[in-house]
């Protein structure tokens, strides 16, 4: 197997010990950076000749930046890929410069359910604060709708139904798997107008709450978004947190910023759910499994992946 001849973590990755040891093995030089980059120039000094390069979700690889580097010739995200849009690598620029990007997904989707009915569970009976519907009561019956039902969307869509829940959802088709569930497949507005509790469960950058779906979703109302960015206009957001509701993220940047967490109707604890012990290890897996699987030459989808994106956005 081919080794790179010098990889760079341009920020804290979160990988363990032992995949930082597994990881030494695989290039001539490692440099691992503990703080979180200023400015693209930064970043483009720290991968300076490298030609493999990590990457959390807390920076940008911008296609300037690699216009600067151009030894890159593997980008790792150490975080989930869905989508060119959402990602935080430049797909389009990577694809067109023969940059393989690989992504990892479906790893920290337990603690983020865990979370989810963690807080829905105490809200609706009362544990440390008022009941929300006056008195205590069950998960059963609740109507509880999901933006989106991918698999972090899904999984707590079934711990809600193992409760007792309705589940109602929006996504870009209705689901087969979902239909023989009994999930009830909706527009966007009738989700929100029909739920109790609302579940954002989409991926980066992507929003479906306009001034419309808060004024179907209506009063003494709960909203979750466990995505990693908001999944609503700021504005008519605002408007409809002023009414008598509640918006639950586990992280400002879910939420829109910190300037939101001290809102009385917001229940944020700026804490990611996903990022538990176990997560580490299942991430820390993945993003070895990708580099492993590149330098053996077994499998070069991201490359493919990215030219394929970079092709379609040109058309």
């Amino acid at each position: 197997m081919e080794i790179f001849r010098k990889l760079v973590a341009i920020e804290p990755v979160g990988l363990l010990p032992d995949a930082v040891v597994e990881l030494r093995s695989m290039a001539e030089e490692t440099v691992f950076y503990e703080d979180i980059p200023s400015s693209d120039a930064e970043i483009a000094a720290r991968i300076a000749d490298a030609d493999a390069v990590l990457v959390s979700y807390t920076s940008r690889i911008t296609a300037e930046v690699m216009a600067l580097c151009p030894q890159i010739r593997y980008i790792g995200m150490c975080c989930s890929l869905y989508s060119p849009e959402s990602a935080n690598v430049d797909i389009l620029y990577a694809g067109s410069h023969g940059i393989t990007v690989k992504g990892i997904r479906d790893y920290g989707d337990e603690g983020v359910v865990e979370y989810a009915v963690s807080e829905i569970v105490r809200c609706l009976h009362g544990f440390g604060q008022s009941p929300w519907y006056g008195e205590p009561r069950e998960i059963t019956g609740l109507r509880t709708g999901f933006l989106g039902l991918g698999k972090s969307g899904g999984m707590i869509a079934d711990a809600m139904r193992f409760f007792g829940a309705e589940v109602g959802y929006f996504a870009r088709s209705e689901k087969e798997d979902a239909r023989l569930k009994g999930y009830a497949f909706m527009k966007t507005a009738d989700l929100a107008e029909w739920s109790d509790v609302l579940f954002c469960c989409l991926n980066k950058n992507t929003v479906l709450l306009h001034g419309e779906e808060f004024g179907r979703l209506g009063d003494h109302k709960i909203i979750f978004n466990t995505g990693l960015s908001p999944a609503w206009n700021e504005e008519p957001f605002l408007r409809w947190l002023e009414g008598d509701n509640l918006c639950f993220c586990d992280t400002a940047i879910a939420l829109g910023g910190t300037h939101l967490i001290s809102h009385p109707h917001v229940r944020c604890m700026d804490v990611s759910s996903g990022r538990t012990a176990q997560s580490f290890v299942r991430m820390g897996r993945k993003v070895l499994d990708n580099i492993r699987s590149f330098l053996e030459g077994r499998d070069m989808s991201g490359s493919v992946y990215a030219q394929r994106a970079a092709a379609n956005f040109q058309s």
